[in-house]
């Protein structure tokens, strides 16, 4: 699940009108955090972002499908992002306020 740097560095410039995110390295990929929650992540250069049955169905309309680990057996929800959405710095600011939401969400019911 390699990451090269130039990608990488291609989505971090992507989300620029979304907000400073922190990019770590992690299993062999590439977590995206905001406020320290993670909402996107990069794996074999392909950029996916958090998924929850608020905004799945912009990802099914454009024919998207959840991270699937053959690893653990299951899915993730984390889903590849549309290409014109990635090039689309405005828009992509809209889906991942959206994912940073969810995220949000989950870790406030983890706290409970």
């Amino acid at each position: 699940m390699a990451v090269s740097e130039e990608y990488a560095k291609f989505v971090e410039d992507q989300l620029s009108e979304f907000g400073p995110v922190d990019m770590k390295r992690m299993f062999g990929g590439i977590g995206i955090f905001r406020e320290g929650l993670m909402f996107g992540k990069i794996g074999s250069d392909i950029f996916r972002l958090k998924v929850d049955e608020t905004n799945q169905k912009e990802y099914e309309e454009n024919g998207m499908k959840p991270y699937y680990s053959e690893k653990k057996k299951k899915g993730m929800p984390y889903w590849e992002v549309p290409q014109e959405v990635l090039e689309d710095r405005t828009l992509l600011a809209e889906w991942a306020g959206k994912s940073f939401e969810i995220a949000k969400k989950a870790a406030a019911k983890k706290k409970k």
